[in-house]
């Protein structure tokens, strides 16, 4: 089990809020970051994959980055996710994320040729090695193409110091528990984050630290209560929390890619924001938004 791990709790990967020519709009993205703060969220990741990180420049990052750090002000942590398919450009955006103040960074595996663990070992301590922040290790293999399995984590975490945590993103507990177990024997203090919204009560169980998940931008409020009543050992204040998420999760088959699905219901609960992903995408239909509004009741 974690006794002092540097972040944990529920973290939520901000999807990015544009107007709908696709520019950034800090205005309600900021209302949106208050919202989560308000709530009691204990962070949020910056251009994670419901941020859309692989659909927008450099240079727009960057200055979004940025952004979300002034605003949030200190008032919850900042990860900036960096992840690219080509190290120098990595490597360009974590500098640069932290000049901005950034907490951490999270890097996800390059994808389309899954890197072998040498290859892995070696795109990811270059990083840790170039950076005097802690870095989160993202695994999704489902669109990387490449597992992170817990002997390579383990490796990562006793060869670099600053390899502090990890986003795994496979929806099975098995897979996370034993990452849990293996980097726990390097490093007690190792924060191992579900992917997955409905598995933070087995996360927490398994000594992993929380959730970094795409529904705490509609409902941070139950993401919230969820973490505080299991500090509590109320455990049937968790339960209710815990059912009301994983009736939430029909959210995510409501429309052709969730990220859809994740600003329909943002928008539905009440934030007047564009629904608008970047292309190539199907946009999310009324009739799809018809029934995330239903789903949310």
């Amino acid at each position: 089990m974690t006794t002092n791990p540097a972040f944990s709790g529920v973290v939520c990967p901000s999807i990015t809020i544009t107007a709908d020519d696709g520019t950034i709009d800090y205005e309600l993205w900021g209302r949106h970051l208050d919202h989560l703060i308000d709530a009691g969220i204990d962070g949020v990741l910056v251009f994670g994959s419901i941020g859309e990180f692989y659909a927008f420049d450099l240079e727009t990052k960057k200055r979004a980055v940025d952004f979300v750090v002034r605003h949030v002000n200190g008032r919850m942590k900042v990860f900036a996710g960096v992840g690219d398919t080509d190290v120098d450009r990595v490597l360009d955006f974590a500098r640069s994320a932290q000049e901005s103040g950034v907490a951490a960074i999270v890097v996800v595996s390059p994808y389309y040729f899954g890197p072998s663990d040498g290859a892995a070992k070696r795109f990811f301590g270059t990083i840790a090695d170039a950076v005097d922040l802690p870095v989160i290790l993202y695994n999704f293999p489902a669109r990387t193409g490449s597992d992170l399995d817990p002997a390579l984590v383990a490796d990562l975490a006793r060869e670099h110091a600053n390899i502090v945590g990890m986003k795994d993103t496979v929806d099975t507990i098995s897979h996370t528990r034993k990452v849990i177990r293996a980097v726990h024997e390097v490093n007690p203090d190792f924060a191992v984050f579900s992917g997955f919204d409905e598995y933070y009560l087995v996360n927490r169980v398994s000594g992993g630290v929380g959730v970094i998940s795409g529904l705490t931008n509609v409902e941070p409020e139950t993401f919230a209560r969820l973490r505080d009543a299991y500090d509590a050992g109320d455990f049937a204040e968790a339960t209710a929390a815990a059912e009301r998420i994983s009736h939430l999760m029909a959210l995510y088959d409501q429309a052709d890619l969730f990220i859809s699905a994740i600003k329909g219901a943002v928008r539905a609960k009440g934030l007047e924001i564009s629904t608008l992903i970047r292309e190539p995408a199907v946009q999310l239909t009324d009739a799809q938004y018809d029934r995330i509004r239903e789903l949310l009741r």
